[in-house]
């Protein structure tokens, strides 16, 4: 069944604020992500494998388009294929689904204590993204591409966000998909917990 809820094993507590990327990890949106990243780039003769795509879940859009520039020789203009991108993304909004495990967490301890979304992802397109599930008004800040210098798996991201609920790192959790992630929480001294990524969660289900 696809929707069913499988159970997040959290680490030992007490925690004083969680904080969740959001693409993969709240969001069901990274498969909308590549589909809009595969129009895009075919227009410009870049290759984007779907495998190479998840295992950058985290990194800024710019720097994904001047990765794949510099990989594969292209001259492709990064605020062009960022807009274009961001556009398809919006115009297949309506097909957002949340990451059921996580958003029962975010039911369960909204109000308890602070949440911060921490991405790499443009904060219009995080905005959007909650919007579209309306949970947008549970979280305290979003800290997004532009709020931070270094990305993941760098620890800046999540440092800022714990700055801004004005908590110490070592009491907060990061909700996370990708490896990435896990690695700039880990670097930041915060614990974290794993998100299944899609065909993760398929394996399980079929099996």
């Amino acid at each position: 069944m696809k929707n069913e809820t499988r159970k997040l094993t959290l680490p030992e507590g007490p925690f004083k604020a969680y904080l969740f990327d959001c693409d993969g990890t709240i969001v069901d949106s990274m498969p909308l992500h590549y589909k809009a990243w595969s129009k895009v780039l075919a227009e410009w003769g870049c290759e984007f494998p779907e495998e190479l795509f998840y295992s950058w879940g985290g990194m800024p859009v710019a720097e994904i388009i001047a990765t794949l520039n510099q990989r594969q020789g292209l001259s492709m203009p990064a605020d062009e294929v960022a807009h274009r991108k961001e556009g398809m993304y919006f115009d297949i909004l309506p097909q957002l689904e949340a990451v059921p495990e996580v958003l029962e967490h975010i039911e369960m301890t909204h109000g308890k204590i602070p949440f911060a979304v921490v991405s790499g992802s443009t904060r219009d397109s995080v905005t959007r993204s909650l919007e579209a599930l309306g949970i947008l008004d549970k979280f305290e800040t979003l800290v997004c591409a532009g709020d931070y210098v270094k990305s993941k798996p760098d620890p800046e991201p999540f440092l800022v966000a714990a700055a801004r609920l004005g908590v110490e790192p070592k009491d907060c959790l990061v909700f996370e998909d990708t490896e990435m992630g896990i690695q700039s929480a880990t670097a930041a001294g915060m614990a974290s917990v794993k998100v299944l990524q899609p065909w993760e969660r398929e394996k399980i289900l079929a099996g």
